[in-house]
């Protein structure tokens, strides 16, 4: 194309639907795109970018947007455009995350010169307007349910702090009271800040994990936790879909009224912000102090010899002051922070994890190569102390997840490529959590408590409940499933809800968030623990005073990985007094148990990093899945097995809380909590493929379990690890779905 940027709106239009089209047909003739996805995207690329290049508000909102959209043009950038504007943004089961960019210099030039930059912006793309569409109709649900309040917080993200105070001005003009966070912070002190301050609702810009070019928005409703599937699904449908860039207004930062803005942090005010005389809350002291009343031991030392010697890594994210913070506060003097990977300047490039061009890397807690980053910082940052260390932890940009790095002693560390470390799957650290609870809160009534995990976790936590007398809720995968299963067994209506089992207008639909109980008989009322195998924890605790408070006696209700790194640090403490490591505590105590016996849960994602890319990644991922539905097939009859152990039945668990993005249809229905083979007759060995809803990715997750006593254990880790990995290598040759990478494990 060789015309210039002075072309009129019509032109512009003109050229994109011709390159558009083009790029559509050769992806289609290449078999890269589905007749249906060829046509959908042909229709709506085209409309999308016709409405956005005519908005007149756009120009008042963002000014160089339709500039960028105009250069892409001239570049002949049509995949990028219509992975920007084939369809809006999918709305998941907490808001919003998407790409900013797939391309880094665009995430660049966001950093370097604001939230307006001319880079391409559309519907499927995170950005200012589709931020403030989205709030514009999230202000309104509000507004119709008489909520007045909501606290809006950011992480490190790129611009985390712009979106932040856009939105902050969006409901301002709504007539809003604001709590708005002065500086990048954790999601949990969010969801901590929102019951605390009686808000109605909270906000945090943040995409979690995902690697640099990502964003999102995560919501919170009254108490703190996710909103009901109900109520999102009321939201999204009779609000967020009907919002436009005319319910786009906005009151300035400095036009608040008076009472209407107010900031939280610290206990000062941060020199580079500027507070427009509004009051500041100390929002940190109130989290860090409910955190310190989940202790159970003194953890206090008198000298350094003995101290529980932790490392700890940011991630570039929010936790760089909250969790050293927290842990001086709670007796752990002795922490080396890691200021290479974050805790001397945000950087929400993540720069650690992108050390080669190209390389999108996920800053993970939960991901062994991102543990040996911060390994391997720390050995450089702190010569000699890694000798002496007894663990480092590890939390995401948003810090809601918890990573371990433990040592492996000296006979074992064979089973991890000759390393003196691993990285602790969060299957294991919260069973010792829930064993170590249990034997040192003698508050606790086992016959009125039990934990919630979600049906990828591991059945090692559930076996030690048991053991203790405790009830066993699971449900499906998220913070939001753990939490309404706690709120029903609060409400005393869990056994009604799973027995009614399936949505009365799907017949075919498993039960919105409920997976199975167990043992719940009775008034089981105390929550112990809320897991998932994602590095996900809290402890939710006794029925709230009211709708919008904490449980008493309970945490957050959506994870905290601060939260986590303070009672894993506990942990580890009392294990040194023992004389051992924390690996050493879970063999004694967890896999010897004849009780419970050593369990495996191996994971994969797929890709390794992010997600299949664009509209060919939709492709892509529905075409493995098919092939994952045909393998259900072929189990039924029989004739499946993976590396050698036979599947004695198999099942497709599916809510259809995806429907609005992957509609049913005869020859296709999305199995968005996954497809199940089972190894063996009592379901504790499964291989589960599980899609995500919201991105163009997969998971992988095998269980296997032996009972073992001290001369079979090494040999059994070693064993099933080996049979857990070969059984994702094979089904992923089955499927066509092939490792990008080489996982370290």
């Amino acid at each position: 194309m060789s015309s210039n940027l002075s072309l009129d709106t019509k032109g512009l239009i003109d050229a994109a639907q011709n390159g558009i089209n083009s790029y559509l047909e050769e992806a289609h003739r290449k078999g890269k795109i589905t007749d249906e996805q060829y046509e959908v995207a042909r229709k709506n690329s085209i409309n999308n970018l016709s409405q956005w290049l005519n908005d007149p508000n756009i120009d008042v909102l963002s000014p160089n947007l339709k500039k960028g959209l105009a250069q892409a043009i001239e570049a002949e950038k049509y995949e990028q455009l219509v992975n920007a504007f084939r369809k809006k943004m999918s709305f998941g089961t907490g808001g919003i995350r998407g790409l900013m960019a797939d391309d880094r210099e665009s995430i660049v030039q966001l950093k370097e010169k604001g939230l307006d930059v001319p880079i391409i912006k559309g519907p499927n793309t995170l950005n200012d307007v589709v931020l403030l569409v989205t709030s514009a109709g999230v202000a309104k649900f509000g507004l119709k349910k008489g909520f007045s309040k909501i606290v809006i917080g950011y992480d490190s993200r790129t611009r985390g702090a712009d979106f932040a105070r856009r939105i902050s001005e969006l409901f301002l003009h709504y007539g809003y009271t604001v709590y708005l966070f002065d500086e990048p912070c954790p999601y949990p002190e969010v969801t901590y800040a929102i019951p605390f301050l009686k808000a109605d609702m909270g906000i945090l810009l943040s995409a979690s994990h995902n690697d640099y070019r990502y964003n999102g928005y995560k919501l919170s409703c009254g108490n703190g936790s996710q909103f009901d599937p109900k109520e999102r699904t009321e939201m999204y449908n009779d609000y967020i879909v009907h919002a436009t860039t005319y319910d786009v207004k906005l009151c300035k930062l400095q036009d608040a009224p008076d009472g209407k803005l107010i900031f939280l942090g610290g206990s000062e005010k941060t020199a580079s912000v500027n507070y427009y005389g509004c009051d500041l809350i100390d929002i940190h002291k109130e989290h860090c102090n409910h955190i310190k009343s989940f202790l159970l031991r003194d953890n206090t030392k008198k000298t350094t010899t003995d101290s529980l010697k932790i490392g700890y890594c940011s991630f570039h994210g929010a936790g760089r002051k909250a969790v050293p913070r927290i842990l001086n506060e709670t007796g752990f003097d002795y922490v080396n922070m890691i200021s290479l990977n974050g805790l001397a300047e945000l950087d929400g490039l993540f720069p650690s994890f992108n050390s080669d061009p190209g390389e999108e890397q996920q800053p993970d807690p939960g991901d062994p190569r991102a543990a040996k980053i911060a390994v391997e910082t720390f050995q450089e940052e702190f010569p000699g102390e890694w000798e002496k260390l007894d663990i480092l932890l590890g939390t995401d940009p948003d810090a809601d997840r918890c990573g371990t790095v433990v040592k492996v002693p000296e006979n074992q560390r064979f089973l991890y490529n000759n390393r003196d470390y691993m990285l602790m799957p969060a299957d294991d650290m919260w069973a010792l959590l829930v064993w170590f609870r249990l034997k040192f809160d003698k508050s606790i009534d086992p016959r009125k408590s039990f934990i919630v995990i979600s049906h990828t976790t591991s059945d090692s936590m559930a076996v030690v409940a048991r053991k203790f007398g405790l009830g066993i809720v699971k449900t499906w995968v998220g913070f939001a499933a753990l939490s309404a299963g706690v709120r029903d067994s609060w409400d005393g209506c869990l056994a009604q809800d799973l027995a009614e089992g399936r949505n009365a207008e799907h017949k075919k639909l498993c039960h919105p968030y409920l997976y199975t109980t167990e043992n719940m008989e009775g008034e089981r009322t105390y929550n112990l623990a809320a897991m998932e195998q994602s590095n996900g924890f809290s402890i939710l605790g006794s029925p709230p005073a009211d709708d919008s408070s904490l449980g008493e006696k309970g945490h957050v209700r959506d994870k905290d990985g601060t939260f986590a790194s303070i009672l894993v640090a506990e942990v580890a403490n009392y294990a040194k007094q023992k004389g051992m490591t924390i690996f050493e505590l879970i063999d004694n105590e967890i896999y010897l148990d004849p009780d419970v016996g050593y369990f495996v849960n191996y994971y994969e994602p797929d890709p390794l990093d992010g997600e299949y890319p664009g509209i060919e990644g939709d492709r892509l991922k529905i075409a493995i899945l098919k092939k994952s539905l045909e393998l259900n097939l072929k189990a039924n009859t029989g004739n499946l097995s993976f590396n050698g152990r036979a599947v004695k039945s198999s099942v497709v668990y599916r809510t259809g809380k995806y429907d609005h993005v992957y509609p049913a249809s005869p020859d296709f229905e999305f199995p968005d909590e996954g497809i199940r083979f089972y190894f063996d007759d009592d379901k504790r060995n499964h291989l589960t493929i599980r899609p995500s809803g919201t991105t163009n990715s997969l998971r992988f997750h095998v269980q296997l379990h032996r009972f073992v006593d001290k001369g079979t254990l090494i040999e059994t880790k070693k064993e099933l690890r080996a049979s857990a990995r070969a059984i994702v290598d094979e089904v992923r040759e089955l499927i066509e779905a092939p490792r990008s990478s080489e996982i370290e494990y």
